[in-house]
């Protein structure tokens, strides 16, 4: 009894500590009334209501266009009116094709027809059900009916290709057949067209997320022989949203291109399949071995090809408009009105979708409802409250970018920060966004008790990486915040709008076999996902910090030094990246005059060698580099006088400065967008052109050294550094307004 009353008083020394920490962006009055605030605000998070929600949305599936997907938003209607909001439901509508026809079969050298069906499962109610529940397809294939020889391309990237032009092989007038997996999957039938493949069939490989990693459903989380990944494969690093209506909300009397205009369309059939059917696939392929890194886990072993197998493929889709329900639920801020917190998650699924995304959205629900009975109880947020629940996420951020782009010039005016999260799942903290929030974001997550351990989730996470093998974690008191790429809801604030964005969430602890199946089901998560709704009160504990936190700080809680830290080595980054290059080529043109590549490929296969590649000059990186020591000045210049004034800024300098930090994110942006892809502004982070998902920092220079277009590297690293300069003005302007001495 001794041993447990010390560690009692210890832990109360801590949390008496911990309440006179200081709180980014807050006076030390505000930040008591904040902690208070949150601890009322705990004590009343309930995981029955997360379970329950769950149950009831996860019933039927509710894709966008469903009955069961309108279902849901007016539950969720009905929810936040009890509870205090203003909300309603703003419709938009959507190009979404849904499958008439799916015809696979292997022709030769034998015949062999797949089922291209998922069974039921015993023990998992809803694998039953078939009423409007969408077969495994890809949104946005194209139409097709051809008979060809396969080829399998292992991830069917751009390296595989070139791994194949090696080997003398060409996929031109072929089907191609690659795993999941490198990339995000729009790429892949991407760059198969763009090489002259007729068709493209999508499998998940046992070694990615089956039985390779572990046991798989019913027993385990992984994906089972006949689980098949859904999902849409429109060319969203182009542009996400509706396909019809670039730069503009898709609403009923939009102005909208035909399909043959839309060039974020694909030109040719794609197919998932499961790798049971994979399996018969890829056994019938002869011709080379393929390499050791692109072997899955089936057990036989993988040739490329082409042929003998032949393939006859057949896709038909009706290509729909549809309603996506988007529910906008706002709370109006008592002192700063039109200062907007912006909240979302998306609510669409491809079919039962309990993790992805309903995991996520009964954690933001929860998190609304209890501000809601503060809200009752006195308590009014300082900044309006905007809560959202996305639409046709799935096929494409269709929901949130539709909203985005109707709301435009209103949200450039009054958002301040958009919070995002998606699935979430027992394990650890995910974090990503914005680098100007990257200290806020650690503050708060050290607020926060991981359910399993009892440490904080900024000391579990850190601890995770110093055990990967992170030294920085070592030493750097903020954990870096992931730069944001695609993927989610946040894409359109941040990288159109220029919106300040976090991406939120947990796991890394519950498999992800269930992926985009018709297994990712009520069931499925309680059992594998976050059984007793621990991590979904962990991520309302996390996002609800957050939240309140930015309604309610005095200044907007940015750190610019942070910022700053994360872009100076992105410049080094790109630097790097332009001097490896040259060394590399130098090296790749010497092997080439020597005749080695030649020289050392087995003489008794197909090799075709490389060809010189032209030479890297060097680019002048002096522009960025100035305006980056320019931009430093201002960042470390501001921290410092925020740390020392924030307590004695009167109301006025707190509106004019909040009214600055506000738009600073917009300075990051230019209105021509990036080269190529007008839609996307955002010259720090982009979704990467050839990668998808993945992020591309600083993507207008990356992305041209990485393609070898010097002369354009040489132009982006221009307006890089007038970006640069534009955002060091923003930061002197916000300087000014606390010394205007």
């Amino acid at each position: 009894m001794r041993g447990c009353a010390v560690v009692l008083a210890f832990v109360v020394l801590v949390a008496f500590a911990h309440h006179g920490d200081p709180m980014l962006g807050f006076t030390a009055k505000r930040a008591a009334e904040q902690r208070a605030l949150e601890e009322k605000y705990d004590a009343l998070l309930s995981a029955e209501n997360l379970r329950d929600w769950m149950k009831s949305m996860t019933a039927k599936p509710h894709h966008v266009g469903s009955p069961h997907a309108k279902a849901n938003a007016e539950f969720m209607v009905d929810l936040f009116r009890s509870w205090g909001y203003e909300t309603a439901i703003e419709t938009f509508h959507v190009l979404l094709p849904t499958p008439k026809r799916r015809v696979l079969r292997l022709v030769e050298p034998h015949s062999f027809t797949p089922e291209l069906r998922e069974p039921d499962i015993e023990g998992d109610a809803t694998s039953t059900i078939r009423l409007d529940r969408l077969p495994p397809y890809n949104a946005y294939s194209a139409d097709g009916n051809v008979t060809a020889e396969l080829v399998y391309v292992n991830q069917g990237l751009r390296r595989d290709y070139e791994e194949l032009e090696r080997r003398g092989i060409d996929v031109k007038g072929k089907i191609v057949i690659a795993r999941y997996g490198g990339a995000w999957r729009g790429i892949k039938p991407k760059e198969a067209a763009e090489h002259g493949a007729v068709g493209c069939i999508l499998y998940s490989d046992p070694r990615d997320d089956g039985y390779f990693q572990g046991d798989v459903y019913p027993k385990g989380p992984y994906r089972m022989e006949y689980g098949t990944q859904r999902g849409s494969v429109l060319d969203m690093p182009l542009y996400p949203g509706d396909p019809l209506t670039p730069m503009v909300g898709a609403t009923e009397d939009a102005e909208r291109l035909s399909r043959e205009e839309a060039p974020t369309l694909l030109t040719i059939p794609v197919l998932p399949i499961s790798y049971h059917d994979a399996a018969e696939l890829l056994k019938a392929l002869d011709g080379p071995v393929a390499p050791p890194s692109w072997r899955g886990a089936l057990p036989f072993t993988y040739h490329i090809g082409p042929g003998p197998a032949k393939v006859h493929l057949e896709l038909e889709f009706s290509w729909d408009l549809v309603p996506a329900y988007n529910v906008i639920a706002k709370m109006q801020g008592a002192d700063f009105p039109d200062q907007w917190v912006l909240r979302g998650n998306h609510r669409d699924a491809w079919v039962f979708g309990a993790a992805d995304p309903i995991s996520g959205i009964v954690t933001l629900m929860e998190e609304a409802r209890v501000i809601g009975v503060l809200a009752k109880q006195g308590y009014r947020p300082r900044r309006t409250l905007v809560y959202a629940g996305w639409d046709a996420e799935e096929p494409g951020l269709l929901g949130s970018t539709e909203w985005a782009e109707e709301h435009a010039d209103e949200l450039r005016a009054k958002a301040a920060v958009y919070i995002n999260s998606d699935g979430n799942g027992r394990g650890f903290l995910r974090m990503g966004g914005s680098h100007t929030l990257e200290r806020f974001v650690n503050e708060v997550a050290r607020d926060v008790t991981d359910p399993q351990t009892g440490v904080t989730v900024e000391r579990r996470l850190r601890s995770r990486l110093q055990v990967g093998g992170d030294t920085e974690a070592d030493k750097r008191n903020d954990l870096r915040l992931l730069p944001l790429g695609s993927g989610s809801d946040y894409s359109p604030f941040l990288q159109h709008l220029g919106i300040a964005s976090l991406n939120i969430g947990y796991g890394g602890e519950n498999g992800g076999g269930s992926y985009h199946s018709a297994y990712d089901s009520f069931d499925h998560f309680i059992r594998f996902g976050d059984p007793r709704f621990e991590y979904g009160l962990a991520l309302a504990r996390t996002a609800g910090r957050i939240t309140l936190r930015f309604a309610n700080a005095d200044v907007l809680p940015l750190a610019l030094t942070n910022w700053v830290d994360n872009v100076d080595g992105y410049v080094e980054d790109v630097q790097r990246l332009a001097d490896t290059a040259r060394k590399d080529t130098e090296r790749h043109n010497a092997l080439v005059d020597s005749e080695a590549f030649a020289l050392a490929a087995d003489p008794t296969t197909i090799y075709v060698a490389p060809k010189r590649k032209d030479i890297v000059p060097h680019l002048n990186f002096a522009p960025l580099h100035n305006a980056m020591v320019a931009v430093k000045r201002s960042a470390e210049a501001y921290d410092r006088a925020m740390e020392e004034h924030v307590e004695s800024l009167d109301v006025s300098t707190r509106a004019a400065l909040n009214d600055i930090l506000l738009r600073l994110e917009q300075t990051m942006t230019r209105a021509e967008g990036l080269p190529g892809r007008p839609w996307y502004r955002h010259h720090i982070y982009a979704p990467g052109y050839n990668t998808g998902y993945g992020v591309k920092t600083l993507p207008g220079v990356r992305e041209a050294i990485e393609e070898r277009d010097w002369q354009e590297a040489s132009v982006q690293i221009e307006i890089l550094a007038g970006v640069m300069n534009s955002v060091a003005a923003a930061i002197d302007d916000a300087y000014s307004t606390i010394n205007p001495d």
